[in-house]
């Protein structure tokens, strides 16, 4: 597991409320979508990074990381694990403070670079199954 109890709840609780997620676009049927609101209620901003831009939840997309002109605290990877490794060094590159990999999206050697960064990250996690553990002792 990569993303101990308390690096997961710092990313959910403390390093701040912006989350940009890869991947998201009006597809109801995508996990990126519910899990979005998710976040969503829990009190986070959730911009859409979609090569559509397509505005989802009533926030504006953006076709890249790159494009989105304001600071993101952490960066949500819902792409196949083979492009996952380039958002990780974007999200370093523009200065997020995590990345976080959902489920099955994995890449040892981007979250090698990642944390070498000074970036806390998660791989292989859900926010939306983490929220609710926070809950419990």
């Amino acid at each position: 597991m990569h993303g101990d109890d308390a690096t997961v709840r710092k990313i959910l609780t403390e390093l701040g409320d912006t989350w940009a997620v890869v991947g998201l676009s009006t597809n109801r049927a995508r996990a990126a979508y519910g899990v979005a609101e998710v976040l969503r209620r829990h009190g986070k901003r959730v911009v859409p990074v979609h090569p559509k831009a397509e505005t989802v939840h009533g926030e504006r997309g953006y076709a890249s990381l790159a494009d989105v002109p304001f600071d993101v605290d952490v960066v949500d990877v819902f792409v196949n694990s083979r492009l996952a490794g380039a958002v990780a060094d974007e999200a370093v590159a523009r200065g997020a403070k995590a990345v976080w990999f959902q489920l099955g999206v994995v890449d040892e050697a981007a979250y090698a670079r990642t944390r070498a960064a000074g970036l806390d990250m998660v791989m292989d996690r859900c926010p939306a199954i983490e929220f609710p553990r926070l809950r419990r002792p």
